[in-house]
C-alpha cells in the first residue's frame, strides 16, 4: 500500500492558499471573529508558518480584501451589446452573487472590518467604486461626463452598496426584486437629473431610444404611469 506524499509549496503559491482560505473564513464570518489558529487549521499548517508569509492578522486581512476588491470590481464587466437596461440587470445579478456568497467579508471590505480607517482598505473600497464607475461610462458610451451624470453613476453605486448591505440583514427581500429594484433606481436617479438639465435629458432619451418594450426600463416607466391619478369620466 502507498501512502500519499504532501507536496510542498512554493512560496507565492503558499501565500495565495492562505488567501483563499482566509477569504472563505471571511465570507462565511466577521474577520474579527476569525482567528490566525483557524486559518492555519483550515490551511493545514502551524500558526508560526502562517506569519511566516503574513507578519500579522491585518497582512493577510488586508490581502484577503484585495482579492475580493479584484474579483467584485470585476462584476461590473459587461459586454456593450444591447440596451442599457438589460445590461445593468446582469451587473447586479453578479453584483449581488458576490454579495450573496461573501455576505460578512462584503460588509468587511465596505465597512472596514478591522482595518477600518487604513489607507489601505479605503483605497480598495475607492478602487471598486472607480471601477464601477469606469465601466458605467463605458456602457453610456461617455468619456468626459458632465457633472450630473456623474453625481448620478456616483450616487446609485453608493445606493447599491448601502442597498446590499441592508438586504444582507435577514435577506428579507426576494433577491431577484432586488436586482431589478436597483436597475430602477438607476434610471429614476437619471430621471430626476434630467427633469432639472437639459443635457442628462438628452442622455436619457438616447437611453430609453434603445430600451424595448420588455426591458426594465420600460417597465419602470409602466409602473409609475399606473400610479399617476386617473381621471375621473363624467
Amino acid at each position: 500500500m502507498t501512502t500519499g506524499v504532501r507536496r510542498r509549496m512554493g512560496v507565492e503559491e503558499r501565500r495565495q492558499q492562505l488567501i483563499g482560505v482566509a477569504l472563505d473564513l471571511f465570507s462565511h464570518r466577521s474577520p474579527d471573529d476569525v482567528s490566525i489558529d483557524e486559518i492555519a487549521a483550515a490551511a493545514g499548517i502551524s500558526r508560526p508558518l502562517v506569519y511566516h508569509y503574513f507578519p500579522g492578522k491585518l497582512s493577510l486581512y488586508e490581502a484577503a480584501l484585495q482579492r475580493a476588491a479584484d474579483d467584485l470590481a470585476d462584476r461590473f464587466v459587461e459586454p456593450r451589446e444591447g440596451p442599457l437596461g438589460a445590461r445593468l440587470l446582469r451587473v447586479m445579478g453578479r453584483f449581488l452573487d458576490f454579495v450573496d456568497g461573501h455576505g460578512p467579508g462584503f460588509s468587511a471590505l465596505m465597512r472596514g472590518g478591522p482595518a477600518v480607517g487604513s489607507s489601505t482598505t479605503n483605497a480598495l473600497i475607492d478602487s471598486v467604486r472607480q471601477a464601477a464607475y469606469v465601466q458605467i461610462l463605458s456602457h453610456l458610451g461617455i468619456t468626459d461626463p458632465p457633472a450630473r451624470l456623474e453625481l448620478v453613476i456616483r450616487s446609485w453605486i453608493s445606493l447599491a452598496e448601502s442597498t446590499a448591505l441592508i438586504w444582507l440583514d435577514g435577506r428579507r427581500i426576494p433577491r431577484a426584486e432586488l436586482e431589478i429594484q436597483l436597475v430602477h433606481d438607476f434610471a429614476a436617479l437619471a430621471a430626476v437629473s434630467a427633469a432639472h438639465d437639459e443635457e442628462m435629458a438628452a442622455i436619457l432619451r438616447r437611453i430609453l431610444a434603445a430600451e424595448p418594450p420588455e426591458g426594465p426600463f420600460t417597465e419602470l416607466i409602466t409602473r409609475l404611469i399606473a400610479l399617476a391619478p386617473q381621471e375621473q369620466s363624467s
